[in-house]
């Protein structure tokens, strides 16, 4: 970058830098952006509070179950609701699961840091051989292979973990929708503090993970672990969803000599800040399943917004898609000022500094991404 002399290189992204500097948002405030915002976080809000339901049940009643044929259906099976799920007449929790596979896969936090430990693996072998104890055979398996059902019971605790983590986000998006109601909330910078100060409220609180075999319960993530909501389970997720994600299959080459992924995971940019919108809706991509849940529980305040729109409902899916991103760069904003070194308003030089290296790497990161189309 070629600058004055003397005068420091300005960021490519500035705009946005002194917007959160100053306490701004990274989406633009606007009455119809307020809208779109609130309206989808309420339809996210409703399905992510079934997705909550769906992998802690999971987490609790189908570990270690080798063949969970009917882990979607929270433990209240029948012939009506089979059908209806073969005829995806349902919520689609597979998209959860992408998440937690994600979300396990990319690592980072204390949740991916305790699954390594010698505490962990003795913890799981005692939930082990408790739950074998009268099967030789699986005993036997376990001793040829002795990483595999530890590794059974890590993606359990990664299942209880986003579970959890879903469980306060379900109750902060819905709560802001019943703020929206009642004109509390009016403005962007207004959805950005609710979120914030709903992360903050929680941000201590603890990840922890029990399973119960006959009488006794079993601790694979104990209390005294330390392990809480905002540093090992929000900040992970924020990282493998919204920033990283995985290639979509039929999108990209996953030829090795085409380059279209990066040799390295850290480098992939294929979250929900980046994802083109125009594929979205397409089969094979799994936001589709997303976009296709929530677009049941859209108010009708947003679904008439989108009815009137040029194509009507014929592109709902890629249109609740860019809503969704105008979201959750939201979300990231709250994430973001949440986690500033020093507060916004602060008067003192260093640490208004400190502040605009932190947010300048915070943009290092968006300069690909859809910040500029949402801002358009």
């Amino acid at each position: 970058m070629v600058t004055m002399k003397n005068q420091p290189a300005k960021h490519p992204l500035t705009e946005y830098v002194e917007r959160l500097r100053t306490g701004g948002a990274l989406l633009p405030n606007s009455p119809e952006n307020v809208l779109e915002v609130v309206g989808i976080l309420k339809s996210y809000g409703v399905v992510l509070d079934a997705y909550s339901n769906n992998l802690i049940y999971i987490a609790d009643h189908q570990f270690l179950v080798f063949f969970p044929f009917f882990k979607y259906f929270n433990g209240d099976f029948s012939y009506k609701k089979l059908f209806r799920h073969w005829w995806h007449d349902r919520i689609n929790y597979e998209y959860a699961e992408y998440c937690m596979k994600s979300m396990m896969w990319h690592g980072g936090g204390g949740l991916d840091a305790y699954l390594d430990t010698k505490e962990f693996q003795e913890r799981a072998k005692a939930v082990i051989t408790a739950k074998f104890k009268n099967n030789p055979f699986i005993l036997g398996i376990n001793q040829l292979f002795p990483d595999f059902l530890i590794e059974q019971l890590r993606v359990s605790a990664y299942y209880s973990g986003l579970g959890q983590f879903w469980r306060v986000m379900a109750d902060i998006f819905l709560s802001l929708s019943d703020r929206y109601d009642q004109g509390e909330i009016t403005s962007i910078a207004d959805v950005v503090d609710h979120i914030k100060a709903g992360l903050v409220a929680d941000a201590m609180k603890p990840v922890t993970y029990s399973v119960k075999i006959g009488d006794k319960v079993y601790d694979l993530l104990p209390k005294k672990a330390g392990l809480t909501f905002l540093a090992d389970t929000a900040v992970p997720y924020v990282e493998a969803v919204f920033f990283r994600g995985t290639p979509f299959a039929g999108t990209v080459s996953y030829n090795a000599q085409a380059y279209q992924i990066p040799p390295d995971q850290s480098r992939f940019q294929y979250g929900a800040l980046y994802a083109d919108p125009l594929p979205i809706g397409g089969a094979g991509i799994p936001p589709t399943l997303l976009m296709q849940d929530m677009r049941h529980y859209l108010p009708e305040y947003l679904h008439a917004l989108y009815r009137h729109s040029l194509r009507g409902e014929d592109d709902l899916r890629v249109q609740i898609c860019i809503t969704f991103q105008k979201s959750m760069f939201c979300v990231t904003t709250a994430t973001i000022l949440g986690l500033m070194p020093y507060p916004a308003d602060t008067q003192d030089p260093s640490e208004q500094n400190s502040n605009r290296v932190y947010l300048e790497k915070w943009m290092d990161r968006f300069t690909t991404s859809r910040l500029s189309d949402v801002n358009s």
